[in-house]
């Protein structure tokens, strides 16, 4: 039987959910962000249902000063958010600064506080040429700081970082997740846009792994 030795960073989106799934026999809490994003609360919702479906205690931490004080299309509303592909130029608005670096810093405190000794997330290849802090550089150094900053050296397991949302969700497919009960989009609307970044990198992580796409979209 494996240890439950690890908190996740669960955001009730694809990557996160597939992952919580993935490793859920070792999986002891799982941390979602309150940071005022767009699509935070429908997030959330998604993040408490799939946490409730395996039986894994969720928590909520509100970050509020970063939607207060943090500049990103991301916090400022849904009509900021640029449509296109990820690797476009404006899509570089939407990164929240150092977002990953907060968030695991707080998820690092709370797996020492409770002894647990590695802290899951999320962060995949695709995120690399928009987003610093999802890139390998930044988890490497991030995880350095974590093991010499906590009497336990908790560090970072990061599985996805080197593969494509199109393998995820493959992963996830062979897991049995319900990617409709997981949400995506930048703009926060009761159904996903279809337009922007991230609307697209689902579209496409679904026909990239030949599986059927059960998002509904605006269009």
């Amino acid at each position: 039987m494996i240890k439950k030795d690890s908190i996740i960073v669960l955001s009730g989106g694809m990557d996160s959910v597939t992952l919580l799934h993935s490793e859920k026999e070792r999986i002891a809490l799982a941390v979602t962000f309150d940071y005022g994003s767009n699509h935070n609360a429908r997030e959330i919702e998604c993040a408490r249902r799939q946490t409730a479906l395996l039986g894994i205690e969720h928590i909520v931490i509100p970050l509020a000063f970063m939607g207060q004080y943090f500049k990103s299309s991301l916090l400022s509303g849904a009509d900021d958010i640029p449509e296109g592909n990820y690797d476009d130029e404006n899509m570089r608005s939407t990164v929240v600064p150092f977002r990953n670096g907060i968030m695991l810093s707080v998820a690092c405190g709370l797996a020492e506080s409770r002894g647990l000794r590695h802290v899951l997330i999320a962060n995949h290849g695709g995120d690399h040429a928009i987003y610093p802090d999802c890139r390998p550089g930044f988890v490497e150094a991030m995880g350095r700081a974590m093991e010499e900053g906590t009497y336990d050296g908790v560090s970072i397991l990061a599985p996805f970082t080197d593969i494509s949302k199109a393998e995820i969700a493959r992963i996830g497919a062979r897991l049995g997740v319900d990617y409709a009960d997981t949400y995506s989009c930048y703009k926060g609307g009761e159904r996903h846009c279809g337009r922007c970044g991230t609307c697209t990198e689902r579209r496409e992580a679904f026909r990239l792994a030949s599986i059927p796409d059960p998002t509904i979209y605006e269009d």
